[in-house]
């Protein structure tokens, strides 16, 4: 939908207007007493969230392309309906699925925006396209809910419009902002071992004690359904989560395609997922809901 309509029909004037990027990539800007936000269509992608008085939480790569069908670098891409790899070899044209799945790079359309008190409340719906069914995803339904205010809630639900099961990988992958990666600890996952795929899919027993970084970082840590607290220089970002098994801790170490060199020492994904062990099956008919409560305290 062009960002005119969207205006006419979503615009709410001194919060929420809507824009195109020089690539032709559609998003609404937002400001709120309480934070200001990006979000774009494609993919319900937040790519930006401030409280008011606070350095911005989310990390987006200022090398990322803001282009149609290019996964956006940063922000909170959506995974489904698998993570990271597709493990099915053949999945369309002979080759697995694009990495994370596909539902980072549909355009959704966005049903709902109304202010409540200081926050911002949008809903966002994905059903099959071209493009899922190519790959076998022709019966299923999602909802992707934002709060946005001093507190940021994400809440994706997906339903099974089926007649058999639905079985499906999920992940809000979430890149948050920090002063040094190499400075900075997670609380929380002091309890649960983890597949570290950086050492080539090794099992590590519980470490006992906040998780540091001084190399490449890929973590699984499954059954894991705690709250996360990642102190930065200063702050806590509080990752509180329900819905979810699976919490995912990334950061390359090193530069990529949409990744400079000088950037990667200020992320750090601590992904709200069901993957791996996790993995969802939803019975025909039914539907499950992720949530992820993200707050900064000093």
């Amino acid at each position: 939908m062009e960002p005119e309509k969207l205006d006419e029909q979503f615009g709410i004037p001194g919060v929420m207007s809507f824009h195109r990027t020089p690539d032709g990539l559609v998003y609404a800007a937002i400001t709120t007493p309480a934070a200001a936000a990006t979000v774009y269509l494609q993919g319900a992608h937040l790519a930006h969230w401030q409280p008011t008085g606070e350095r911005p939480v989310l990390f987006l790569s200022k090398k990322t392309e803001l282009k149609p069908g290019k996964a956006i670098r940063g922000g909170v891409p959506i995974s489904f309906p698998w993570f990271a790899v597709d493990k099915k070899t053949d999945r369309v044209d002979g080759k697995p699925g694009p990495s994370h799945g596909f539902a980072r790079t549909q355009e959704w359309t966005l049903a709902f925006a109304a202010v409540m008190g200081e926050d911002l409340h949008l809903s966002f719906t994905l059903g099959p396209t071209e493009l899922s069914r190519r790959m076998g995803f022709d019966r299923f339904r999602m909802a992707f809910g934002l709060s946005i205010g001093r507190t940021l809630t994400m809440r994706l639900t997906v339903a099974n419009e089926g007649e058999t099961p639905l079985i499906f990988e999920e992940a809000l992958h979430t890149y948050y902002a920090v002063e040094d990666v190499r400075s900075t600890t997670v609380t929380g996952l002091e309890p649960t071992s983890y597949l570290d795929k950086a050492a080539g899919g090794v099992t590590v027993p519980a470490e006992l004690e906040p998780a540091r970084f001084a190399g490449p970082t890929d973590r699984v840590y499954d059954h894991m359904e705690s709250t996360c607290v990642i102190e930065d220089a200063g702050r806590k970002i509080i990752v509180e989560k329900d819905g979810s098994e699976t919490t995912v801790v990334f950061n390359p170490w090193k530069a990529m395609a949409d990744l400079g060199e000088e950037e990667w020492p200020n992320l750090l994904c601590v992904e709200t997922a069901n993957a791996n062990e996790s993995l969802i099956t939803l019975a025909p008919g039914a539907g499950h809901t992720m949530t992820a409560k993200v707050r900064v305290e000093a």
